[in-house]
C-alpha cells in the first residue's frame, strides 16, 4: 500500500497522518492477517512498544480498525473495511486460531447467521473464532 493511500484513511478519518501512525496502518494494511502488538513490533523496530499501541488505541478508537481476542491472551488488530462502524453486518466475519501454529485467520466468504437480540440489547462488537489446526500444521501431523 503507498503512502498516499495511507494518509488518505488517516485524514478521512479525521487523524492527523504522523509518521509513527502511516507506519503502523501501512503495516496493517500490508498485512493478510491479523497482528498482535508483538507482531507489529517485530515489523516496526524503530518505534517504541508504547508508541505502537498508542497508535493501535487511536485507530481502534475511530474505527479504523477493530481487535480480535483469539482466547490465548493475545490481541491482535485488524482493519476495518465499513470505516464508520466496525460492527457493520457486513462487517463481521470469522476467524480462525490455529492452536498448534498460533495464527488468526480471516475467512471473509464463510456466511454467518444473524444473531437477533431481545429488545434492549445494544451489541459494540462480535467476534466469532474458531480453533483448531490450519491445513499447514495439519500436514506435518
Amino acid at each position: 500500500m503507498d503512502n498516499d493511500t495511507v494518509v488518505s484513511i488517516l485524514e478521512k478519518n479525521g487523524i492527523k497522518p504522523t509518521s509513527n501512525r502511516i507506519l503502523v496502518l501501512k503495516a496493517l494494511l500490508d498485512s493478510r492477517k491479523p497482528l498482535s502488538l508483538k507482531d507489529l513490533e517485530a515489523d516496526l523496530v524503530t518505534m517504541e512498544k508504547s508508541s505502537v499501541f498508542r497508535v493501535l488505541a487511536l485507530l481502534a478508537e475511530q474505527h479504523v480498525l477493530h481487535t480480535i481476542e483469539d482466547g490465548s491472551g493475545v490481541t491482535r488488530y485488524e482493519i476495518c473495511n465499513a470505516n464508520e462502524d466496525c460492527c457493520l453486518e457486513e462487517e463481521i466475519h470469522a476467524h480462525f486460531y490455529c492452536e498448534v501454529c498460533h495464527e488468526v485467520f480471516c475467512f471473509d466468504s464463510i456466511h454467518l447467521p444473524k444473531v437477533d437480540f431481545p429488545d434492549g440489547f445494544s451489541v459494540r462488537s462480535m467476534n466469532y473464532m474458531f480453533k483448531g489446526v490450519c491445513p499447514k500444521c495439519n500436514s506435518k501431523q
